[in-house]
């Protein structure tokens, strides 16, 4: 088994110590069965979790990775996905083998409307939504279920162009997608808010 994660989610927790590499790798190890895990740097840009790394990449099936993209390099978000696409391109899985790596370009910025901020009711714990602020969207946080793909999108030009290149990524799987910018405002998207139960 392979793991990808982000030290920055996992090693420095906003509210916990913080752990070294070695002791997660070990803990992964142990309770999960990961052979081999590889660290990014950063998640999504603004990800307020700290960069988990189910909005940034996901595996698709063995040696093949699905990496959230952008263009734009003006988009702070460009320098994390590089770096994310550079390392996982020079990694190999726990077999030696090369990634084969598929950029999923990311929505264009999500930006809090003052509607939105408005609506939101804070609690203890969690972030405020201002307006103008920019939300982590991302079509990589996504849930895989028997036979289908649960896809965010964002009333967004990009939407189509994940959907179509999920669903060649997916063959054998239906990709649908479900409006999620309401979710992210809550905090999270589709992949954060389920859990999957493996079929036996």
């Amino acid at each position: 088994m392979r793991a990808v994660s982000g030290y920055s989610s996992i090693g420095s927790w906003a509210r916990r110590e913080v752990m070294p590499k070695e002791e997660i790798e070990e803990n992964l190890r142990e309770y999960l069965g990961v052979e081999k895990v590889i660290w990014l740097a950063r998640g999504v840009y603004l990800d307020e979790t700290g960069g988990h790394v189910d909005n940034l990449c996901c595996f698709i099936r063995p040696g093949v990775v699905a990496l959230t993209w952008t263009e734009d390099r003006s988009d702070p978000q460009y320098e994390i996905s590089l770096n994310a696409y550079t390392l996982l391109r020079a990694a190999t899985d726990a077999r030696g083998r090369e990634f084969e790596v598929h950029k999923i370009h990311q929505p264009e910025p999500i930006i809090i409307t003052k509607e939105e901020s408005e609506g939101v009711d804070v609690v203890e714990g969690t972030l405020p939504r201002e307006e103008g602020d920019r939300l982590a969207g991302s079509y990589i946080n996504f849930y895989i279920a028997n036979g289908g793909v649960v896809v965010p999108t964002f009333d967004d030009p990009h939407d189509g162009v994940a959907l179509e290149a999920l669903q060649g990524l997916f063959r054998e799987r239906k990709v649908v997608g479900v409006p999620a910018r309401e979710i992210i405002l809550g905090g999270g998207n589709i992949h954060c808010v389920t859990q999957q139960q493996p079929r036996g």
